[in-house]
């Protein structure tokens, strides 16, 4: 899967700009602020509906405009050509439109065209709290099952209808009915992320050895109540807690991915370095695991490559991309100097692209 032509319509602070990519190693480069981790973002949000970034889509508008429009053209693996454009005004919404015609529902997009993206904003995996993990889970697992983004859509549903009955009434039959529609999601839920754990784990060893010269070991572990008894009974046994508390303390939306190096947690026995390296070897991991299932593979993004990895880490991460095993790849950095060199050392293919001020030329 590869990005020919990217155009951009009042996104942030990019005006109107329209891209031509290559198939291989895009590499954008400008001064910090430029707008190069926008382009990016902007690919992303063409594969997931929403930034990559912890910000609204009104957010995404550029200042005094009251619309964005970002269109992608695509040509996939099987050699198909895909047009997606989306669209997003103040007043009328979210609009996506794949060759032409309007999705129902913007879920149904997701997994079309696989993305993986590398960026400074991942260190919230280790340093912020479960929530992050679990949406990483939740996006990663979306791009490969959409019966998990059904089965997690309707579990937070049911999830908000509990808690709002738990506010005012606290009937048991209503909660056990409850209770069910929660168990029956919940545990889909739950089989998928686990499953995805224990492949996550090997493939995430392998490439932080990779990347790290295999100084340190790292894993990745799946917590969850679910791990050990039924989720019938977890909900059961946190029932007066529940009503106590007046929402709802156990279930998978308390569930946590473990980042541990050397057997202890990354957070606070890793050095930024460490945490980066294992971070990216996370990122190539889920690229590994989604090309493997979808048949298709991912755009990967890296952004702001250089930031806590030194040069040797970085050409040795260069290098691995720019294998066979990897498609399309887009890469911003505010030294064109610096990645010019690490480029033309490992002899890969790149485009360049110079970005200022929300303008890109060649």
């Amino acid at each position: 899967m590869y990005l020919r032509r990217l155009s951009l319509l009042n996104f942030k602070n990019i005006t109107q700009e329209e891209l031509t990519l290559g198939p291989d190693i895009n590499c954008l480069v400008g001064d910090n602020g430029a707008g190069k981790t926008n382009v990016l973002d902007a690919v992303y949000f063409l594969s997931m509906c929403k930034s990559s970034l912890a910000m609204t889509d009104g957010q995404s508008v550029r200042h005094g405009s009251d619309f964005f429009l970002l269109e992608g053209e695509y040509r996939t693996d099987a050699e198909r050509t895909e047009q997606v454009v989306c669209s997003f005004s103040r007043k009328g919404g979210k609009v996506l439109k794949r060759n032409g015609k309007e999705y129902e529902r913007l879920s149904d997009h997701v997994g079309l065209l696989p993305v993986v993206a590398v960026s400074p904003s991942d260190t919230a995996l280790i340093s912020d709290a479960a929530d992050e993990r679990r949406r990483f889970l939740n996006a990663f697992l979306s791009q490969l099952d959409r019966s998990y983004l059904h089965a997690l859509v309707r579990y937070n549903a049911v999830l908000g209808e509990r808690n709002k009955l738990l506010k005012v009434s606290q009937d048991e039959d209503m909660l056990l009915i409850y209770d069910r529609q929660l168990v029956e999601h919940g545990e889909t839920v739950h089989r998928a992320r686990r499953e995805l754990v224990e492949r996550l784990r090997p493939v995430v060893a392998d490439f932080y050895r990779q990347l790290s010269g295999d100084r340190e070991q790292v894993e990745l572990a799946y917590k969850s109540e679910l791990n050990d008894r039924p989720f019938a009974e977890v909900l059961l046994a946190a029932r007066e807690r529940d009503r106590i508390n007046e929402f709802t303390t156990s279930g998978i939306h308390r569930d946590d991915l473990q980042l541990r190096i050397g057997g202890y947690p990354l957070r606070k026995y890793g050095s930024q370095g460490q945490q980066k390296s294992f971070l990216v070897a996370l990122k190539l991991a889920q690229y590994a695991l989604v090309a493997a299932q979808r048949g298709e593979k991912p755009i990967l993004l890296l952004d702001d490559l250089f930031d806590k990895l030194d040069a040797g880490r970085v050409e040795q991460l260069i290098r691995l991309v720019a294998g066979g095993e990897f498609g399309q790849i887009l890469i911003t950095d505010c030294n064109e100097a610096r990645l010019h060199a690490i480029l033309d050392r490992t002899g890969c293919t790149y485009t360049l692209l110079r970005v200022e001020n929300g303008t890109v030329r060649p």
